[in-house]
């Protein structure tokens, strides 16, 4: 991967300044480990967008559709609230002053990638459909659904779903986060006496929301859910 023309992001391979090398199997572990967003751009080119639609209307996720790699959703996001790119938007804000930076969350709130009939979407009833497709193996082959179920278990962020359980309960998760306004975490909560339960939180708030008191939430709702349920099946 050169280093040239990376998708921006806070973490992985969008960090680093040098040419880096890494097997598919490990681009795909930064992906479900860290978000990372270069990689998930480089996955995303190697199989296309379009063979990752069929194969989420062959499993059935009928509200699941991505409309571009992340770079590009980035850069939309961009010129819609008046720059030419993201990385323009980026520079322009660190010297924007109170009243412009108001403005351009009002964009930012009307921009493609946040409307879900223009921009990459889904719903949690299609997640939670995955997560079960996943965990007894009918997403694809079984080695497949094996591997992806181990990198969730290593996601290294835990604030999210996990936030809301304690050991012995195991928490197997992927999140997903764009410009500050949304923020869902899909998970399977495995517990000692060998139940599981899936789950997907999606939120939504205004640009300068407590990222912490969000996150904090969708461990809570998570475990007030699961509690729900293991009394009802008690």
């Amino acid at each position: 991967m050169s280093a040239a023309g990376r998708t921006p992001g806070p973490v992985g391979i969008s960090l680093l300044d040098d040419d880096a090398v890494l097997s598919w199997r490990d681009m795909v572990i930064l992906m479900l480990t860290v978000s990372d967003n270069h990689t998930t751009d480089v996955l995303l080119r190697r199989v296309g967008v379009e063979a990752v639609n069929a194969t989420a209307a062959r499993l059935g996720l009928t509200d699941t559709v991505i409309e571009s790699d992340l770079q590009t959703m980035l850069d939309s996001v961009g010129q819609d609230i008046g720059c030419a790119s993201w990385k323009d938007s980026v520079a322009w804000a660190a010297g924007a002053s109170a009243d412009e930076l108001a403005r351009a969350n009002e964009r930012l709130l009307a921009s493609r990638a946040l409307d879900p009939l223009r921009g990459s979407r889904t719903a949690p009833r299609d997640m939670v459909d995955l997560l079960r497709l996943i965990w007894s193996d009918r997403a694809g082959p079984t080695a497949a659904c094996r591997r992806v179920r181990a990198a969730m278990a290593k996601q290294l962020t835990r604030h999210r779903i996990a936030s809301g359980f304690r050991r012995p309960v195991q928490v197997a998760a992927k999140s997903g986060s764009l410009v500050g306004v949304v923020r869902n975490e899909i998970g399977v909560i495995s517990c000692p006496d060998g139940r599981r339960y899936a789950a997907a939180v999606f939120t939504r708030s205004r640009p300068g929301s407590d990222d912490v008191a969000i996150s904090a939430a969708i461990g809570t709702a998570t475990a007030r859910a699961v509690a729900t349920l293991r009394q009802e099946g008690s």
